[in-house]
């Protein structure tokens, strides 16, 4: 075990707490960089300015550095610090917090949903696309494809992904560029969403603007599909709270926390400095455990028990500081409406299989019949 094949395991929370107890910041000889297990260190790492998120000398991936993909990740304000990061989120944040719930769960509701491995792959993978690109006035069938574009586009996201899977990311890039270059020409387009967001954006470059609009979509693709299933895992394994009748944001709120869809995320050190009583070097790589700080008995009482009604829950699932998700509430509205109809259906939950997607930093499931 290590704190990177962690987030795929079948339960890597006693070994998150065995790194707790050797300290919240140490070194890990074996992959060569920090480790930020305990709440104080992650919330530290996270808030700190020199802890960057790329390094400085590759802020674009060798491997996707050349083609479509790149250009677009270069871009992304979640791949950047600064000025690059600031003005699109200042675009986009502020209309992903009103989103209206209910415009949500009526273009969940839309979807045709079956209570079976496919249909829950879809609900997870293919749906939170969907209700993203409805909301910038995509029309229904331009979503089905932009969501199938995204499954491509977020191999270029992962170091475990092949060649093949990267050459397929920078052309799904270019088509959903496409797609987006056609949204802001579109003088019909009525969404309220990205009115909103043109008129933050006014002054930047329009490649900023689309590469972030990818954003959203890649952003959403993976989250909120870890976000639900393992929702869904909490289901099967708590069955006194598969009803109709569960409270599903306090389901969501708990699994979020319990079970996070992303279980760290890294941080490259800029400039000397000192974290958590730890000194630390320009180039230094910091793993950022957001699993492990969550069940931190410093963050949460009794942390490994799965409450629907915790008092003064707190989680570090969707970051902190300047790079906090601004899309937890769309992400959590998607979700819970998702989870709504699932219930109503019925299914047979704890018949399905599971595996988890393979990853570096995900904790999503993958369910069969």
């Amino acid at each position: 075990m290590d704190p990177i094949i962690a987030a795929t395991h079948a339960d890597p929370y006693p070994y998150y707490a065995q790194l707790r107890a050797q300290g919240g910041l140490v070194f890990h000889p074996g992959l060569n960089m920090w480790v930020a297990s305990s709440a104080q260190a992650v919330a530290a790492v996270l808030a700190h300015p020199d802890c960057h998120v790329r390094p400085a000398q590759e802020p674009v991936p060798k491997a996707i550095a050349e083609g479509m993909a790149g250009q677009v990740f270069g871009q992304l304000m979640r791949m950047n610090d600064g000025e690059r990061q600031r003005c699109p989120r200042a675009a986009i944040a502020p209309g992903l917090e009103l989103i209206d719930a209910q415009e949500v769960e009526a273009l969940v509701s839309a979807r045709l949903m079956t209570a079976d491995a496919a249909g829950l792959y879809n609900a997870m993978f293919r749906g939170p696309v969907c209700v993203v690109a409805a909301l910038l006035g995509f029309t229904p069938a331009q979503g089905r494809a932009i969501s199938e574009l995204t499954a491509d586009f977020v191999a270029c996201l992962s170091p475990l992904s092949r060649p093949a899977q990267l050459t397929a990311a920078h052309a799904a890039a270019e088509q959903l560029s496409g797609y987006c270059v056609e949204l802001l020409a579109d003088s019909d387009n009525h969404s309220l969403l990205l009115a909103g967001i043109r008129q933050r954006f006014a002054s930047g470059a329009p490649q900023t603007l689309i590469a972030n609009l990818i954003g959203l979509f890649s952003q959403t693709f993976e989250a909120t599909a870890g976000l639900i299933g393992n929702a869904v895992l909490a289901l099967i394994q708590h069955p006194s709270l598969h009803s109709e009748s569960t409270p599903i944001e306090d389901l969501l709120a708990e699994a979020q926390r319990f079970d996070p869809p992303v279980q760290n995320t890294r941080r490259f050190v800029a400039a000397p400095c000192e974290i958590d009583g730890v000194r630390l070097n320009a180039g230094d790589v910091i793993l950022v455990l957001l699993a492990s700080a969550n069940r931190d008995p410093q963050l949460n009482d009794n942390p490994d028990t799965f409450l629907l009604d915790r008092p003064n829950r707190r989680s570090f699932t969707f970051g902190a500081g300047r790079h906090q998700c601004p899309g937890q509430l769309l992400a959590l509205s998607i979700a819970g409406a998702t989870l709504k109809q699932l219930l109503a259906m019925e299914p047979a939950l704890d018949q399905l299989k599971r595996e988890y997607r393979p990853s570096t930093n995900g904790r999503i499931p993958l369910f069969s019949d």
